[in-house]
């Protein structure tokens, strides 16, 4: 380990940058807790350097020999301190989530910008499951309207769930009441449903893909990856949506986002 300074925590880090830039693509969520947890122990060792330079220096204390001990010793004290957490990663995280949620909401009803916007969270979940990204890009285009009719908490919070995800008795994360359009016997009826609620739209397209994947009810439509209309039938059959002609609504949406996915 070197002993330059409180920059010298991160030696190790800083050889690893291009894995952190990677996750940020795959795992944004990880990643950015990964970089608030390197920063909270950079301001410690920071810190920690600025209180020794305030003490007094004995002269036996400022040989080259000590010096590196104690920069060591610092680092180590700040690694320590950062690992168990001071609060700091936490309230940077939720910060910057708070900031991302708030500039970068879904394409308001651009087709185009919808899916450049979520094609790299699609992406993501058709290599955990198989799922065909223009699949899952288009059940949430169908859902959410292209981002225009994205769920919302009372005060305006994004719930991130573009795919109309109910939160039933198992679902333990946060939620959201909003009123919504059900069939009841071919006939559309107003009521107020409990939706699940995400940090972030690529743990939205998970959450989907998991469902998908794991529900016995959806393997029909997991057998169908390679034609939309099959796909969009089986999940109809599923029970994913009470809407009559959901099936041919999705198979349309299916096939434009297929179109505009070579595009973005």
């Amino acid at each position: 380990m070197s002993s330059g300074g409180p920059g010298a925590v991160f030696s190790a880090d800083a050889r690893s940058l291009e894995a952190l830039r990677l996750q940020a693509k795959d795992a944004p969520e990880k990643a950015l807790r990964e970089a608030a947890r390197q920063f909270e122990a950079l301001f410690m060792g920071i810190l920690l350097k600025s209180m020794r330079e305030a003490l007094p220096q004995e002269d036996e204390l400022a040989s080259p020999a000590t010096r590196t001990y104690t920069s060591l010793l610092d680092q180590q004290l700040a690694q320590n301190m950062s690992s168990r957490g001071i609060g700091l990663a936490d309230a940077l995280v939720k910060q910057l989530s708070n900031s991302n949620s708030r500039a970068q909401p879904p394409a308001g009803g651009a087709p185009e910008s919808f899916v450049r916007d979520m094609l790299p969270h699609a992406r993501a979940a058709e290599r955990e499951t198989g799922i065909p990204a223009h699949f899952s890009l288009g059940q949430a285009a169908l859902e959410s309207g292209w981002g225009r009719r994205e769920i919302r908490a009372a005060d305006g919070t994004p719930s991130h769930n573009l795919f109309g995800i109910k939160a039933g008795a198992g679902w333990k994360g946060a939620t959201v009441d909003t009123q919504t359009t059900e069939y009841v016997d071919g006939v559309p009826r107003k009521m107020v449903q409990t939706f699940r609620a995400y940090s972030s739209y690529g743990e939205a397209f998970k959450d989907y893909s998991r469902l998908l994947a794991g529900a016995p009810r959806y393997a029909g439509a997991l057998e169908a990856a390679g034609d939309p209309a099959a796909f969009a039938r089986a999940v109809h059959a599923g029970g994913y949506a009470t809407d009559p002609d959901y099936a041919q609504k999705l198979t349309q949406v299916i096939n434009k986002t297929l179109a505009l996915q070579g595009s973005a």
